[in-house]
């Protein structure tokens, strides 16, 4: 799937763009409004990533003309400031999200999700099952074979990313940028620390372990069938 990513600031576009692709995204990635509105009008996403400080054109005026010229790819709207009155002015442009700066990419990515599967006319689960792992994405409990998992909110983030891509390889530098915010700047172990820390909680008590590591990779979880 290809998104769109209208964003003039280089840090968080870079954090944005490598997540989206370790995740599978292919990304068109713009600074310039203009261009951005060009993009989105001219060519076909699943979604549009739009802030709403931008040189040339700004990203309401891109939300609301895409809108008038019947475009009407899922747009998160990304802003540093927080008023509601914004938000509201956002998603009455024709946004149909909204996420303000900082933050994690874990949670973009769920919105961006969320506003594909809307768009494709799927409900988002609010449960992920893998095996003997069950998640509930509302209430944010974790179980195994039934029993409750207590976790801290980046072991929680780790596994959810674990769970959404099971049986598939997950980097370290995805992990950095799934579960820490683009300011973090992460110390040599601190991936490692974390799969640790996971690998307690919902390996250590049982016999079949769920989380391996993929040497020069990055983790897995496998559940064997």
């Amino acid at each position: 799937m290809r998104l769109l990513l209208v964003e003039d600031d280089d840090q968080i576009a870079d954090f944005i763009t490598q997540g989206l692709q370790e995740a599978g995204y292919a990304v068109d990635h713009t600074a310039d409004g203009e261009e951005g509105y060009r993009y989105a009008l001219n060519e076909s996403y699943a979604a549009a990533i739009i802030d709403l400080m931008l040189p040339r054109r700004d990203g309401l005026d891109i939300i609301q003309h895409l809108r008038k010229r019947g475009v009407d790819t899922p747009v998160l709207i990304l802003s540093a400031k927080r008023s509601t009155d914004e938000r509201v002015e956002g998603l009455r442009a024709g946004g149909d999200d909204y996420l303000t700066k900082p933050f994690a990419f874990t949670e973009l990515l769920a919105r961006v999700r969320a506003l594909i599967r809307r768009a494709s006319g799927h409900a988002e689960s609010t449960e992920l099952v893998a095996g003997p792992l069950a998640m509930n994405l509302l209430d944010r409990t974790v179980t195994r074979a039934g029993a409750s998992v207590a976790l801290q909110p980046r072991e929680f983030a780790l596994l959810e990313l674990l769970m959404r891509n099971e049986g598939q390889i997950i980097s370290k530098t995805m992990i950095l940028e799934h579960v820490w915010d683009f300011n973090f700047t992460p110390q040599t172990n601190v991936v490692e620390v974390l799969v640790h820390r996971l690998r307690s909680s919902i390996d250590k008590p049982f016999d079949q372990k769920l989380i391996h590591t993929v040497r020069g990779a990055g983790y897995v979880l496998q559940v064997d069938e």
